[in-house]
C-alpha cells in the first residue's frame, strides 16, 4: 500500500486546529505535532498512489491554516 510522510506548516497557533482537522480525513493514519522546521508530521496510506496524491492535493493542502507541506513518498519499509 502506497505511504507518505507529509510535512506540513500552519498559520501561527493553528497547529492544534489543523491536527484535529487532519484525524478526519480516513487516509491519514497518524499526525504528530512537532518542533522544529514543521509544525506537523503526518503518515498517510492510500490504496493507489492516484489515491495517495488525490488526498494530499484536494484534501489535506486544501485545509484552511496549512501554508505549505513538503510531501515524502516512502520507497521502502
Amino acid at each position: 500500500m502506497p505511504k507518505a510522510i507529509v510535512l506540513i506548516n500552519t498559520d501561527v497557533g493553528m497547529e492544534e486546529e489543523v491536527s484535529k482537522a487532519l484525524t478526519q480525513i480516513p487516509e491519514v493514519r497518524e499526525v504528530h505535532i512537532v518542533y522544529g522546521v514543521y509544525d506537523i508530521v503526518a503518515i498517510i496510506e492510500a490504496s493507489t498512489f492516484d489515491a495517495l496524491r488525490a488526498v494530499i492535493v484536494n484534501r489535506i493542502r486544501r485545509l484552511p491554516h496549512i501554508k505549505s507541506t513538503t510531501t515524502l513518498i516512502v520507497v521502502e519499509r
